[in-house]
């Protein structure tokens, strides 16, 4: 079985598996609006995370873990609660492009998608606002900031030839916002 992540999944995916990949999934763009209450948001201030919206001539770049034999039960077990049961995703299978040049045929891969119907959802909003809500925003896995920069250096490092332009704005607006931030606490610690 094939995993596909494109999210927090890039960098840590919380199960063992016997190989990975980076490469792509054609059909559909990733966006940050999906809610989160538990991993990198409370009930009061949700932070935002990453889903899938179909997009027909988009593609999005991520990790496609390989699991056999017992890890495909423990992973599936670990990802449903994870993804599913805490986070509202449901699952869906994909085509997923290897990104290596002798790479075979594309790998069926299970994916991850949080839809509208989803209690989560809050779908679209402006990139400076989903940036205001990542500053603001942390859980039980860390700050919404570092989820946002882990996902643009992952890209970056990863997939320097591939474009998207939502993450990266939304990183532009939040390093633009952040030295205000820094100004206004150092002017409230001197009053």
């Amino acid at each position: 079985v094939w995993i596909f992540g494109y999210g927090s999944l890039v960098w840590r995916p919380g199960f063992e598996f016997t190989s990975r990949k980076v490469g792509f999934i054609r059909g559909y763009s990733r966006r940050f609006w999906q809610g989160d209450t538990f991993h990198r948001g409370s009930e009061k201030m949700p932070g935002r995370v990453v889903t899938l919206l179909e997009d027909c001539g988009a593609c999005t770049w991520g990790v496609a873990y390989e699991v056999r034999g017992e890890q495909i039960p423990a992973s599936l077990q670990y990802l449903n609660m994870r993804e599913a049961v805490l986070g509202g995703y449901d699952t869906k299978l994909v085509k997923f492009h290897p990104q290596e040049k002798d790479a075979e045929e594309p790998i069926q891969a299970l994916v991850y998608i949080a839809t509208p119907q989803n209690p989560s959802y809050l779908g679209p909003a402006s990139e400076e606002d989903i940036a205001a809500q990542i500053i603001v925003s942390s859980g039980c896995a860390g700050h919404n900031i570092e989820y946002l920069l882990r996902l643009a250096d992952f890209m970056r490092y990863f997939c320097p030839q591939a474009e998207d332009k939502h993450l990266f704005s939304i990183e532009e607006a939040l390093i633009s916002i952040l030295p205000c931030l820094c100004c206004a606490e150092e002017s409230l610690e001197e009053t």
